[in-house]
């Protein structure tokens, strides 16, 4: 294989059934390969299994209903995808949460505890479960979807951005710790254009974009040609690894805001 080719490989996408897990499915199935989305909503995985089969790929597709945040469900996809598949080549860890917005000293304990299941122990088990039904042995590659917030301060998702941060760091510790054998990197987005996020970006793009030295917020095809990327062997010598696109966004100078 070489390329951005992933024939007949076969990716697990968590939180695949919308978005940018979706936009990912697309681009692996456009090249080559067998996708599992995994989603908390069988209704969601439904619409997104008709949206993907009408796009063109060659891989086989399947859909498992998994809250990324259970361990035992990211146990049970594993093994239903090996049962199916018999490998386990790509893990997407996409699936987020963010159940509180305001700051740090008025966040509740069962919303802090929420965002780091699924953030961040969700990352864990999910790449655990892939490290040792098929990559341990056999190789492969982890895709993590952070978030340019990570690397900054924001007023209103303080919390959720420090869990972004934490998966920028297990990501450098996953691939010092699951080297030779398999590559785990992350892409951290800034404000992407999705559904999703359409209520923070549509009334605001003209003054958001800009501020941007490339003058357009991301897309969906912006993460998922990265992410095609850090899973194929084009970047067999990359480990370890951030992505980010945000447009330029962290390379404005200080006070350009003002």
């Amino acid at each position: 294989m070489s390329g951005g080719t992933l024939d007949g490989r076969v990716a697990v996408i968590t939180g695949g059934s919308r978005g940018i897990g979706l936009g990912i499915a697309t681009a692996y199935r456009a090249a080559g390969a067998h996708v599992v989305i995994a989603a908390r909503k069988a209704a969601g995985l439904a619409a997104a299994r008709e949206e993907l089969l009408r796009v063109k790929g060659d891989g086989d597709l399947h859909t498992v209903v998994a809250n990324a945040g259970e361990p035992e469900q990211a146990e049970a996809c594993v093994e239903e995808t090996m049962a199916r598949f018999g490998r386990i080549d790509i893990l997407v860890n996409n699936a987020a949460t963010n159940p509180y917005h305001g700051d740090l000293l008025d966040l509740d304990l069962p919303r802090a505890e929420k965002t780091v299941r699924v953030n961040q122990y969700g990352m864990i088990a999910w790449t655990r479960y892939a490290w040792r039904a098929w990559m341990a042995e056999h190789g492969g590659a982890v895709v993590n979807i952070a978030s340019v917030g990570g690397l900054i301060v924001d007023p209103h998702i303080g919390y959720y951005n420090a869990t972004k941060a934490a998966m920028l760091h297990m990501t450098r510790q996953l691939a010092y710790e699951l080297g030779p054998r398999a590559r785990v990197n992350a892409i951290a987005p800034g404000l992407i254009k999705t559904e999703l996020a359409r209520a923070v970006w549509e009334v605001r793009e003209p003054v958001l974009t800009a501020k941007l030295p490339l003058r357009r917020l991301g897309t969906v095809e912006d993460v998922a040609n990265a992410a095609l990327f850090l899973a194929c062997d084009a970047s067999s010598w990359m480990t370890g690894q951030t992505l980010v696109l945000d447009g330029g966004a962290t390379a404005l100078p200080i006070g350009v805001d003002e």
